[in-house]
Order: C-alpha cells, then sequence, then structure tokens
C-alpha cells in the first residue's frame, strides 16, 4: 500500500516517542494529525498524558480495545529501538508502520512486510499529509 492509501484509509495513529514538549517533532506532527481529523494513542514511557490524552508506556501496556484499533504505528524513536516496536505492532495487529523523517530499519521493516503490514521510511507522516491530500 502506498503513503497516500494508507493516510486515506487508516485514521487511527499510535504515535510512539511522542513528547509533550511544543518545540519537538513528535509533538507538532502529533498535533498536526490531531487537527488533520485522525485519532491519535499517545506512546512514551515517561509522560502521563499528552494533548489531554493518556499516554501509554508501549505499544503492548495498550488496553486490549486501543490494541485492536489501531492502524498506523508512526515512530519517532532511533533506528535501533525500531525492531521492538515492529515485533509489538505485529503483536497488537497494526496495519502499517510509518518511520519518520531520518529513521529506516531495514530488516525491521522487511519483518513487518512479511507480517503484512505497510511500511513507510523516512518520511513525515505531516508533510507527506500536507503534500499529497490537502491538494
Amino acid at each position: 500500500m502506498e503513503f497516500t492509501d494508507i493516510l486515506k484509509t487508516y485514521k487511527t495513529i499510535a504515535v510512539v516517542g511522542v513528547s509533550d514538549k511544543p518545540n519537538r517533532p513528535s509533538h507538532t506532527v502529533a498535533k498536526y494529525m490531531i487537527e488533520a481529523g485522525y485519532n491519535i494513542i499517545p506512546v512514551n514511557p515517561f509522560l502521563q498524558e499528552v494533548f489531554g490524552l493518556r499516554c501509554y508506556p508501549s505499544l503492548s501496556d495498550l488496553p486490549n480495545e486501543l490494541k485492536a484499533s489501531v492502524e498506523i504505528v508512526n515512530i519517532f524513536r532511533k533506528p535501533g529501538d525500531v525492531p521492538k516496536i515492529v515485533d509489538q505492532a505485529i503483536e497488537i495487529g497494526a496495519k502499517s508502520i510509518w518511520m519518520q523523517l531520518g529513521i529506516t530499519n531495514e530488516e525491521a521493516a522487511e519483518k513487518a512486510k512479511q507480517a503484512g503490514l505497510s511500511v513507510v521510511q523516512n518520511h513525515c507522516i505531516a508533510v507527506d499529509h500536507q503534500n499529497y491530500l490537502l491538494q
């Protein structure tokens, strides 16, 4: 599935590595996606809440009803953290992995693809939404 199809089809995004600091890309991107009509599930083990939404330590820690709703796992973590996140995304039944700009992990991407997930690497979900869906 192409990234534009992912953005058109899926509306629930787990943002792994979201920040509560307004100057951080993970904060501004998540906020933009909320304003664009997407449902955001914040994931960060160091935060209790962000945007008035409960924040969860990991994808594995999501309640079952939230696990079932995750469609896109948007990753704001260093490439070495990606394999564990991909394993959790597969475990919860996510549909897509989206590694933000500057993040790639070919081995994890291949594992996700083999499990049937769509994969986007090294792309900003907010920029792609602005550039391809708002035209």
